[in-house]
């Protein structure tokens, strides 16, 4: 699947500046330009504190730049809004509402019919494959079913941009590769636009069309890698020479990056 050259999403010398008590505050984000074009799954990278989170957040409108702009079809964003649908690590489903409940409550928010809503939620909830567990409630489910039930949720809003940070952070490792499978036969049927921040080198490379590497903070975009492997993915890939050389750049300026978050020089390789 590739992406046309038209962005739909333009970040453009995007900051972020913390205020502190005293003294000139945090600098999370430096001057900052990002496009993503249609069909584009875009996987980043970058240590700890380096403001992967803090860039996506001010995608979804859920903090405010300090400077630069962020416009999405044309509209610049100034707030969250229905366009954008943000899946987090940890699961963010109403504990009171059941797994249907959860998935028609944004679709319950924009006044459509009931029936519409439950038709929409219930092929979702086929696609993230829970069917049978309609009207379970979230702390009967595994976290992987949790996180299922959340992407459904994100999906059935019909979001212009997904946005996930860490979304699979805190599965094992056997749900966090099927959970992987699934989001992308998800993204390859429905062609979504994807924003996913990582810190897994493996799984930014097996689900990212790009990979965007960012600096120790301030954070700035340090890289912007395509990914040359091909659609339907398979986990065979992880054992391809072109998957490998990746990997071993992408491991590369990632260390190099570590190594000045921590105030080191980073050895030579």
């Amino acid at each position: 699947m590739t992406s046309s050259s038209t962005p739909i999403l333009t970040v453009t010398q995007l900051s972020k500046t913390f205020a502190a008590n005293k003294g000139p505050g945090t600098v999370a984000l430096q001057a900052t330009d990002l496009n993503v074009a249609e069909n584009d799954f875009i996987t980043i990278l970058g240590p700890s504190g380096c403001g992967k989170s803090t860039l996506l957040r001010m995608v979804a409108g859920l903090d405010t730049p300090t400077s630069g702009s962020i416009v999405l079809d044309g509209k610049p964003i100034a707030g969250p809004g229905a366009d954008r649908g943000m899946v987090f690590q940890s699961y963010t489903l109403f504990p009171w509402l059941s797994i249907l409940q959860n998935v028609c409550f944004g679709l319950r928010e924009k006044g459509m019919a009931l029936d519409a809503q439950l038709d929409i939620a219930h092929q979702f909830i086929k696609k993230v494959g829970l069917q049978g567990f309609e009207n379970h409630f979230p702390k009967q489910l595994s976290g992987g079913m949790q996180q299922r039930t959340a992407l459904a949720r994100a999906l059935a809003n019909n979001p212009r941009i997904l946005l996930m940070d860490e979304p699979f952070g805190a599965l094992d490792h056997q749900t966090r590769e099927l959970m992987q499978e699934l989001l992308q036969g998800i993204w390859e049927a429905e062609q979504k636009n994807v924003l996913f921040v990582t810190h897994d080198i493996d799984e930014a490379i097996f689900m990212g069309s790009r990979v965007v590497v960012m600096s120790a903070r301030p954070g700035r975009i340090k890289c912007d890698i395509a990914v040359p492997l091909a659609h339907p993915r398979h986990y065979s890939v992880k054992t391809t020479p072109v998957f490998t050389e990746l990997k071993a750049r992408l491991t590369e300026e990632i260390r190099v990056e570590v190594h000045r978050a921590a105030g080191l020089q980073a050895p030579a390789a």
